[in-house]
């Protein structure tokens, strides 16, 4: 896997994921798996067959934090370039068409919340975007095969 780039904001709140999956979730399905055993035979028994699947699913998401954590590279604040659209920067775009502006955070996939306005460096829009400059257009297809044209009218932090 290719190294992908993520904010420090985003590497803490990962670590600290993985850390509570790894002191307080891991613990307690090795408890359910515990009780689980002692209501005799296991090959009728469906809750310690639901504690497997659960322990399962949580080995496989520490597993996926972990490998993305190891093969992260974290943007600095001051190492971001304000002269171009890039990873921690704020864009401020307009819809060409309708003149509606909104300002868009990259971020890393894990990073990535529509509701707080952060999108993926990876996203059809973040993807596109990334090297622009102030002033310049750019087209972003969306899923039903329409063209949206953007500006960027301003890049901050």
């Amino acid at each position: 896997m290719e190294r992908k780039q993520m904010s420090r904001e985003g590497y803490e709140n990962l670590q600290a994921q993985l850390n509570e999956l790894i002191t307080v979730q891991r613990p307690e399905i090795a408890q359910k798996l515990k009780e689980a055993r002692s209501y005799g035979d296991l090959s009728e028994n469906a809750e310690y067959d639901e504690a497997k699947n659960e322990q399962a699913q949580l080995e496989a998401k520490i597993q996926q934090i972990q490998y993305t954590l190891d093969h992260a590279d974290i943007v600095e604040d001051e190492d971001i370039n304000l002269e171009e659209v890039g990873m921690g920067t704020v864009m401020t775009i307009k819809d060409l068409e309708t003149g509606e502006v909104e300002e868009l955070k990259i971020v890393g996939t894990n990073e990535a919340n529509f509701f707080e306005n952060k999108i993926s460096d990876e996203s059809p829009i973040g993807k596109v975007a990334m090297k622009k400059r102030v002033g310049d257009t750019f087209i972003v297809e969306t899923p039903n095969g329409n063209e949206i044209r953007y500006e960027v009218i301003g890049i901050s932090k």
